[in-house]
């Protein structure tokens, strides 16, 4: 028997890959909430660049096991999620999502904070709770 039949198989993979799913989801979120809220000019008194270090760090830990425990989850049923079109809307948001974040970083944004940064932050959230969404309706389409 192979691993992936095993994890697919067993009672208690696909839950726990869903916890660790959602734990990376949230360190994700909040971070990022955390350092749109500061570039949309709220908490002014924290150090952008000090808040952004630390937010960014932990958004990438949350992105890591997001990525880890996707990959397993997909790979017990790949196929019938390839043929899920709510999958397919939140895998190319999450591309969308990090195309912006390449594009905030790219322009110096976190310096800029300027009307073209404060759209990105906006775009940034909508595109997020966008993914969330998906993630969540994934199970009944």
């Amino acid at each position: 028997m192979s691993v992936l039949s095993s994890l697919a198989e067993h009672p208690w993979a696909y839950p726990a890959f869903q916890v660790v799913h959602l734990v990376g989801m949230s360190l994700l979120l909040g971070n990022l909430v955390l350092l749109e809220l500061r570039v949309l000019g709220l908490g002014s008194t924290l150090p952008i660049h000090d808040l952004a270090r630390l937010s960014l760090a932990v958004v990438i830990a949350g992105f890591t096991l997001l990525l880890i425990s996707g990959l397993l989850m997909f790979a017990t049923q790949a196929l019938e999620l390839l043929a899920n079109r709510v999958f397919l809307w939140k895998i190319m948001l999450i591309m969308l999502a990090a195309m912006n974040a390449a594009a905030f970083h790219a322009r110096g944004s976190l310096d800029r904070r300027d009307r073209i940064a404060r759209l990105q932050m906006i775009a940034s959230m909508l595109i997020w709770l966008a993914v969330l969404a998906c993630g969540r309706a994934i199970a009944y389409v």
